[in-house]
């Protein structure tokens, strides 16, 4: 049986494009070439890269980028782009729970809930971040967005999904204070015209999961701000208004 992320994508490239939340991408790679220093020999994995806006952006000014995603026609539509956009970007279809690179790149970049945090249990999220730190040679750099549990505590989920998605709506969401999930009906019609409702689930998480995990990790000089679309900044302050939080780290030599 299909997991609701793997319905979602299936047949969806050309409705995600049009999502308001993709149209950040110049500001947010501006954000990812300054924290590498603009060093063009920097090798890039994109976890969750979806149709490769991030991906292709960062192969336009020069860099060589890896994307891996589960969705077939996420994975196509990105390989499109990159034919269009005359750069050459390796595009690979892969679960991120199941990645087997080891020390290859110097930078790591999972954004917009690329993969991490939609799966079904923290075992298989924390694995995705496990599958980061492996494919980071040391001293690399991940830098990743991911839900922050702050956000729902003051705000109503269903409210902030609907005003900011074009495509889709999403009903009767329920927090669950216990575990940090979001529960919620989402309907919506994939490129093909065909209407699904989804049962999905995401985990939200606290800054300090989040510190945890990577110090777990191996990772170093840890920092979170708060995450707005398209302008990415370390002077950024993480409140209970962002519903994403920003996340940068070092994997450390030992």
């Amino acid at each position: 049986m299909k997991q609701w992320y793997e319905e979602l994508f299936e047949n969806y490239a050309e409705t995600y494009d049009r999502e308001p939340f993709t149209h950040g991408t110049t500001g947010e790679v501006d954000f990812i070439e300054k924290e590498i220093d603009y060093n063009k020999s920097v090798n890039i994995l994109d976890i969750g890269c979806g149709t490769g806006r991030h991906a292709v952006e960062l192969a336009k000014r020069g860099y060589k980028v890896t994307g891996v995603d589960l969705s077939t026609t996420q994975i196509n539509k990105a390989r499109t782009k990159a034919t269009a956009a005359n750069v050459t970007v390796t595009f690979l279809e892969k679960d991120a729970r199941l990645l087997d690179f080891r020390n290859e790149f110097h930078l790591v970049i999972m954004i917009c809930e690329g993969a991490f945090p939609l799966m079904e249990t923290d075992e298989m999220n924390y694995r995705i971040l496990e599958n980061a730190a492996n494919a980071l040679e040391p001293g690399g750099k991940f830098i990743f967005t991911t839900l922050n549990a702050l956000f729902p505590l003051y705000h109503s989920m269903e409210d902030f999904i609907n005003t900011n998605m074009k495509e889709g709506k999403s009903m009767g969401n329920r927090f669950d204070l216990l575990t940090f999930r979001e529960y919620s009906n989402f309907e919506v019609a994939d490129d093909k015209g065909v209407k699904k409702t989804l049962q999905c689930s995401e985990r939200h998480y606290t800054p300090s999961e989040i510190t945890w995990y990577l110090k777990n990790l191996g990772f170093e000089n840890i920092g979170i701000f708060g995450c707005q679309l398209g302008q990415f900044s370390r002077d950024e302050p993480l409140t209970q208004d962002h519903h994403e939080m920003l996340v940068a780290a070092e994997k450390g030599f030992s």
